[in-house]
């Protein structure tokens, strides 16, 4: 068994302390908000760290990080204060989640020491074959099946809500959705992101009526700093409220959502053709989730736990991590450390198109994927002067060969980046990291009416089409089957305890910010939140890699292109949120300072200055 160095411990003690260290110093304190929704005229404070006691919550927006310090508060555990964020993000941040949508929640029990984990992922209609998107022999085109009712699959955020307050929460549902409630009854302000994904999703929102009422109330774009209420949203919280889960699976919510599915209701006037879903209200009564084991590799004597397949999250930031292992990436330059984490990701995209699927439907060799001897046969072909040339194949991790590969590539699936993902932890020691998304920003663009809210578009993360007839695809549709997704909520333990959890939005991009977070952390020695905030770049077996302006615009991307690296520029990549606990026992919690307007990190007890 590996063994953390003394090295790597005394790097991530020296981090944790100085962290401690400023945040004495009150820098990195943020005040706490105690409401939520419009409560006394005000908005919660959005800072992107957090120092203090009592707990701690990180999201995308500061009225949803509200709601889960309001929940702890009120007594509530990490678990509870989750499922309360998740919900505001529901009101707050519908174009990325909401009750149409599904995720995977990853929780750490302090009294157990145990790692637990849901599978809350959409399933496609029993009624599906591998030629769901195909028509007359051809892949449908994208755009033509996003927007409708051919790419929703049964929601599975209300039920992982209900499932993960039942096992580990404290409170009842109800009290958990009090806060979200309120907000999406009393309001919430426009801010500069939300107009501006609105007015992206423009042209499709049209061709819905209840969509254009409910987002752009009189036909109009809202305006920045203009109050957004969704008061069938709240009615929907409130029957859940009152009745659980049960009318959104087998009730009145459930009929809706089947006939919005089957006839989305297009604008009669506009002449619209939007395609008919399958979904039944069998495949809705049938739903459940799954409680599985989560993935688990070691890294410089860390253990990194996240999410199995359904998901290729966990897989594939853990093959990258055991490939990455073999040298001390403390020691490299910059441009050495780059070019051994973007090849390294390039090979862990080349195993997850290959294996990794639905395991209640295809064989996935999770074990072997993330085992040192896979990752080390992998790791030969990475060398310090060359770049590997994309696509480039997989390997068989069930029989490895050194520097061996097999199959022609298959491409990466197109995976909206539109999700949303929030940590929070409590004053006794647990964690959640809980990633959920309905697919692409605005899901499928079609509202369920009365009931405020959008369903995903969630199969189009199905391949269409196999990339080779005499390769088998794992990822193609099946009946009741999951579609693979690159969703990474993680915790890493150290000696059993918690070292920190952090997850992002950003579709196959998430696995790349996930394991360069990580990198920056671990072998970098960066503090958490500046870890989260460094410029990416994310290689997903393609071509080119994705950069960030600060990574293109510096002066190691001409080093890196001089090995043979070509790059593209991309505005930004994920919008991560972590907490870690600290020496002194506080918590840091930590978000995005720019990307998608900035995150929310929050603490119950916020430290003094």
């Amino acid at each position: 068994m590996r063994r953390m160095t003394n090295r790597r411990s005394a790097r991530l003690l020296a981090v944790l302390t100085a962290t401690a260290a400023v945040a004495t110093l009150g820098v990195a304190a943020a005040p706490a908000f105690t409401g939520s929704g419009q409560d006394a005229d005000r908005e919660p404070s959005k800072k992107p760290v957090a120092v203090g006691h009592g707990g701690a919550v990180s999201s995308v927006d500061a009225d949803a990080s509200a709601a889960g310090i309001k929940v702890l508060k009120q007594g509530g555990n990490a678990v509870d204060a989750a499922v309360a964020t998740a919900a505001a993000l529901g009101v707050t941040e519908p174009y990325s989640a909401g009750v149409g949508g599904g995720g995977y929640f990853v929780s750490y029990d302090a009294a157990s020491g145990k790692i637990r984990t849901l599978d809350g992922r959409e399933t496609a209609p029993k009624s599906a074959d591998e030629k769901l998107f195909q028509e007359d022999g051809k892949a449908l085109p994208f755009d033509e099946v996003v927007t409708s009712g051919l790419s929703v699959g049964t929601p599975g955020t209300p039920a992982t809500w209900e499932k993960a307050l039942g096992k580990w929460g404290t409170k009842p549902l109800g009290k958990v959705l009090a806060p979200a409630e309120k907000l999406a009854r009393d309001g919430f302000k426009v801010d500069k992101t939300f107009r501006r994904q609105t007015a992206d999703n423009e042209e499709r929102f049209r061709k819905f009526p209840d969509t254009v009422d409910l987002f752009m109330p009189g036909g109009k774009l809202p305006e920045t700093g203009s109050t957004m209420r969704n008061p069938d949203l709240a009615r929907t919280y409130d029957t859940m409220a009152r009745e659980g889960t049960g009318p959104l699976y087998d009730g009145a919510i459930a009929d809706d959502i089947v006939e919005t599915v089957r006839k989305p209701p297009v604008d009669p006037d506009g002449g619209e053709k939007v395609r008919n879903g399958d979904l039944t209200r069998e495949d809705l009564k049938a739903y459940k989730i799954k409680k599985q084991a989560p993935s688990h590799t070691r890294y410089r004597g860390l253990d990194v736990f996240g999410m199995a397949p359904s998901s290729s999250g966990g897989t594939t930031v853990g093959e990258a991590l055991n490939i990455l292992e073999r040298g001390d990436l403390g020691e490299l330059s910059k441009k050495q450390l780059l070019h051994r984490y973007i090849e390294a990701s390039r090979v862990a995209f080349a195993d997850r198109g290959r294996w990794v699927g639905d395991p209640a439907a295809e064989d996935v060799p999770t074990k072997e994927l993330l085992s040192q001897r896979f990752a080390d046969s992998r790791a030969c072909l990475i060398k310090d002067d060359e770049v590997l040339k994309s696509p480039v194949a997989p390997g068989d991790p069930r029989d490895p060969a050194d520097c061996g590969s097999g199959d022609k590539a298959a491409p990466t699936t197109y995976e909206g980046e539109s999700t949303t993902h929030l940590t929070t932890a409590d004053k006794w020691g647990n964690v959640v990291a809980y990633t959920l998304t309905i697919e692409q920003t605005g899901g499928s663009g079609i509202t369920v009416p009365g009931r405020g809210f959008l369903l995903n578009n969630e199969l189009t993360d199905f391949s269409f089409e196999a990339a080779d007839p005499d390769v088998h695809d794992p990822n193609l549709p099946g009946p009741g089957k999951r579609p693979r997704s690159s969703m990474s909520p993680t915790i890493v333990l150290d000696d059993g305890k918690p070292a920190f959890a952090l997850g992002s939005p950003g579709g196959a991009t998430i696995i790349t910010t996930v394991l360069q977070s990580m990198i920056n952390h671990v072998d970098r020695g960066m503090r958490l939140d500046k870890a989260l905030n460094a410029p990416r770049a994310s290689q997903r077996n393609a071509a080119k890699t994705e950069i960030e302006p600060k990574l293109y615009d510096s002066g190691v991307r001409p080093e890196l292109e001089k090995l043979g690296h070509s790059f593209t520029e991309i505005e930004e990549l994920g919008a991560a949120t972590a907490v870690q606990p600290l020496p002194d026992g506080r918590w840091l919690a930590a978000a995005e300072k720019e990307r998608r307007g900035g995150g929310s990190a929050m603490v119950v007890r916020p430290s003094k200055k």
